[in-house]
């Protein structure tokens, strides 16, 4: 199964908007308008996720969802729709659906959810949750033994089957979204839906909407009643992402709901009562933006019921090392390449580097090292750290690179004496930069790499002299 290649059962005006960036990210793209162009992609490919419209015409995701339910190896369905409705939200995800979307489709999180190291799970129906049993094999694969983060894990288990709010707090990067889904996936809420909101990604009159919904007519543009993230999360789990960046006035209205358990509708007169299990993530320090008058103190109050701090990856000591393998398998696999091991001069760079983009850095890095180290063990060359250039071979060079010989390669130029150059006639620059180089390469055997690095040039430039020199007629190697 490949998680670079998606499938879209939509009409194409819902995805025009993500299609460009995602193929520019390296995604093969699908797309079908009923069941039979589906099958037919299936056939041919495997993709990594299936994005469905509820219905189409001539088409219903209930034949999607039974096509794969007997199917082990089936991709997670993600129901996409621009009119969200919460009891269909239940009907199909209680069906297999992975998970439910309002429109319109976001690019990084099609992305982050393609890249979920984490095999199709089917969802019980809600019938079977009376007596729910966690089962860790639902949620998100949370790697690591260090301490710090089996203290997080373990309180996470303990407090996942209730209702509580959860305030996750940590830096950058830590995982915060992923420790989210696993809280959900261990809950008795783990067949209801999954809502995520990015509380700093919309002004506060679209945040207001997008969480609580409108009715038609409510403000220019408000065509028809919208369904809010509440209701959609109505049996399940609702997000709040970086809740820090939320404006105080809304802030008020959402501690009314946390309170009373029901929502208003921008421009509506009915109440909606809703059944909601709010988790909230930060990467600031609320109890100080609480001090500085940016935050509410009844509000913090109420989302604090259960603190989980997530470590930073430099705390969680050689937890590095097997988060490295992990990604490097996961990405051996989704790119179909030959095992790749790390040098212990990269294993020895990933202990002492501060990693301040955290889980999420690391996660970039082995991709690139992946790619880059085509099987040869990782070195710290490979992960393209910032100032460091990728010394690229074309073809020619690389065979001549691995068939340099022992000896030296220009054994019949003489030895430069600079007190005779001194004393005899000026030579031109270009040429003196020609005997150099001849010299470069002579020291190191041919290596063109070395010689570069002897000669205080990058690998591109000697190239591009050497091809000078062939074409005036002098070549050096």
């Amino acid at each position: 199964m490949s998680m670079r290649r998606l499938l879209f059962l939509a009409p194409a005006q819902a995805v025009s908007a993500v299609f460009a960036p995602l193929r520019d990210a390296g995604f093969e793209l699908g797309m079908a308008e009923n069941m039979k162009g589906a099958s037919l992609f299936l056939e041919k490919s495997d993709p990594g996720v299936i994005f469905a419209r509820p219905s189409m015409p001539g088409f219903k995701v209930e034949e999607l969802l039974t096509f794969g339910a007997d199917k082990a190896e089936f991709p997670p369905v993600i129901i996409i729709t621009d009119k969200g409705d919460a009891r269909e939200a239940e009907r199909l995800m209680s069906l297999g659906a992975r998970d439910y979307w309002l429109e319109p489709l976001d690019m990084e999180r099609i992305a982050a959810v393609a890249r979920e190291p984490r095999a199709p799970v089917p969802v019980p129906a809600l019938s079977t949750l009376g007596g729910h049993k966690p089962s860790y094999e639902k949620g998100p694969q949370i790697v690591g033994h260090a301490p710090a983060i089996r203290r997080v894990l373990k309180l996470a288990r303990q407090v996942a089957g209730s209702k509580a709010t959860v305030l996750i707090s940590g830096e950058s990067g830590t995982g915060k979204e992923m420790f989210s889904r696993y809280l959900h996936a261990m809950s008795k809420r783990a067949s209801g839906p999954f809502i995520a909101v990015n509380c700093a990604a919309l002004p506060e009159h679209l945040l207001e909407s997008e969480l609580f919904g409108h009715e038609k007519g409510a403000f220019t543009g408000a065509i028809a009643r919208k369904l809010g993230k509440f209701e959609l999360a109505d049996g399940g789990t609702l997000l709040l992402d970086e809740i820090s960046e939320m404006d105080l006035a809304l802030q008020a209205k959402l501690l009314r709901v946390l309170q009373e358990g029901e929502v208003d509708r921008v421009g509506g007169t009915e109440t909606v009562k809703v059944d909601v299990r709010v988790l909230a993530t930060t990467n600031r320090d609320l109890e100080d933006w609480v001090k500085q008058g940016k935050f509410r103190q009844d509000l913090y109050f109420r989302l604090n019921v259960i603190p989980l701090r997530l470590p930073s990856l430099r705390e969680r000591g050689d937890d590095v090392l097997e988060l490295a393998r992990f990604f490097m398998n996961m990405y051996i696999r989704e790119y179909g390449l030959p095992p790749v091991e790390l040098s212990q001069a990269a294993i020895e760079w990933l202990r002492s580097y501060e990693f301040p983009g955290n889980v999420r850095e690391l996660q970039n890095l082995m991709e690139r090292a992946v790619l880059l180290a085509n099987g040869q063990p990782a070195q710290p060359a490979h992960f393209l750290l910032e100032d460091e250039e990728w010394p690229l071979f074309d073809e020619e060079e690389q065979e001549e690179h691995e068939s340099a010989p022992s000896a030296p390669a220009c054994h019949d130029v003489p030895e430069m004496d600079t007190n005779a150059l001194a004393a005899g006639p000026v030579i031109p620059l270009h040429e003196m930069e020609r005997l150099m180089i001849i010299k470069g390469l002579e020291a190191t055997s041919g290596n063109r790499t070395q010689a570069a690095e002897l000669l205080g040039i990058s690998v591109r430039t000697l190239r591009n002299k050497l091809n000078e020199y062939r074409t005036l007629g002098h070549p050096v190697d």
